[in-house]
C-alpha cells in the first residue's frame, strides 16, 4: 500500500468516528469502538505523513482522494 491509501483511509475512518463518538457521549455511554477507529485513523494519517517524501499540502488532498478514490473505482 502507498501513502496515498493510506491517507486517504485515515481520513475516510477518522471523518466517520466523529459522529460516532459524539453520539457515545451524548447517549451516555463509552465511546470505545469509536475511539479505536479514531485511533487507527490517526496512525494511518501519521503513516501516510510520514512516508511520503515532502508530506503532503492542504491543496494535495482532494487531489488524492480523488485519485485513490478513482483507481479503486474505475
Amino acid at each position: 500500500m502507498d501513502a496515498d491509501l493510506y491517507l486517504t483511509i485515515g481520513l475516510i475512518l477518522l471523518v466517520f468516528s466523529l459522529p460516532a463518538i459524539a453520539s457515545a457521549l451524548t447517549d451516555g455511554r463509552p465511546p470505545r469502538l469509536a475511539s479505536l477507529v479514531l485511533l487507527i485513523g490517526g496512525t494511518l494519517l501519521v503513516v501516510a505523513l510520514t512516508t511520503k517524501p515532502g508530506g503532503y499540502t492542504f491543496g494535495e488532498i482532494p487531489d488524492v482522494l480523488f485519485r485513490v478514490i478513482g483507481r479503486y473505482t474505475g
